[in-house]
């Protein structure tokens, strides 16, 4: 059924039509986090190596971008550079605020289904004149989730670059194991269930329903968690690729559209499988 959702108001209805143009969200969003992230990385290109950046980032030597200078420049040196200020608060604040912007780029794309059908319920409450919460109080509860995520691997990477020397073995032994972990966690049962969830948000939505804001909080962060359960271990991929890697930032979180709007688990053993596979070969060239 068409809907126009005139029940939630101005705010509600841009909310409800961006989640529901699934592929205006999700292009909209992952490009602009896409080119904001290059941006960055270019821009800051001058002062960083180009091994900081991950594979390929020796080109961004061969583009004539100024050299970064403030914030910028000083955000992109505590995220690349481990020997810069390391385990101190601002370079802490700068990894949980690089990784949730990695979260939001790759996995919020992948709400828009659950958003639309938060919008649905919303709306046709409102049409009984019964209260509905504004839907970015579920997006606020979803994120949060995320913005937790994003500081434990924040502080995953602190002690990583604690841990483990700087040697091509040590880093190669690192990936394989994050590599491993990704690959295997595509073929538990705990994250087929979290699946499940994901790609069915009705049922949670529609028996959970609140109309309260602190219960639609409490939903946005039950289907984040859910998500979360889905994608935490695609994440560690960036630990074997950089963790400003921008090209497999958006191959992640196009695999999370594809995987959450399917069916079955043929995508996600077939990606368990290649990660696995890469895991061993890595292990073998680090020995």
């Amino acid at each position: 059924m068409d809907r126009d959702f005139q029940h939630l108001g101005t705010g509600g209805r841009t909310v409800a039509r961006l989640a529901g143009e699934t592929r205006t969200l999700v292009l909209g969003s992952v490009w602009l986090a896409v080119a904001l992230a290059w941006l960055v990385l270019l821009w800051t290109a001058a002062s960083l190596p180009p091994a900081a950046t991950g594979p390929g980032g020796w080109l961004i030597e061969l583009l004539p971008f100024p050299e970064a200078g403030g914030l910028l420049a000083a955000f992109a040196q505590l995220c690349l550079s481990p020997e810069t200020a390391a385990g101190s608060f601002p370079r802490a604040a700068a990894l949980v605020l690089m990784w949730f912007l990695m979260a939001v780029a790759t996995m919020l794309p992948s709400a828009a289904p659950m958003i639309r059908t938060y919008c649905e319920i919303a709306d046709t409450a409102a049409r009984a004149e019964k209260h509905a919460v504004h839907p970015w109080v579920l997006v606020a509860g979803y994120l949060t989730v995320w913005l937790a995520a994003a500081a434990a691997f924040a502080a995953l990477t602190l002690g990583i670059q604690a841990v483990a020397p700087d040697d091509p073995r040590h880093a190669g032994w690192v990936a394989a194991a994050a590599l491993a972990l990704a690959g295997a966690w595509q073929f538990s049962s705990l994250k087929e269930a979290c699946l499940t969830k994901c790609r069915a948000p009705f049922s949670t939505l529609f028996g959970r329903w609140s109309n309260r804001a602190r219960g639609v909080y409490r939903l946005g962060m039950e289907q984040g968690l859910w998500c979360l359960g889905c994608c935490w271990a695609l994440m560690l991929v960036m630990f074997a690729v950089g963790i400003m890697n921008i090209f497999w930032m958006a191959l992640i979180g196009l695999f999370a559209i594809v995987e959450k709007t399917g069916n079955g688990q043929v995508i996600g053993r077939i990606a368990g499988t290649i990660l696995l596979v890469w895991a061993v070969t890595l292990l073998v060239i680090s020995a």
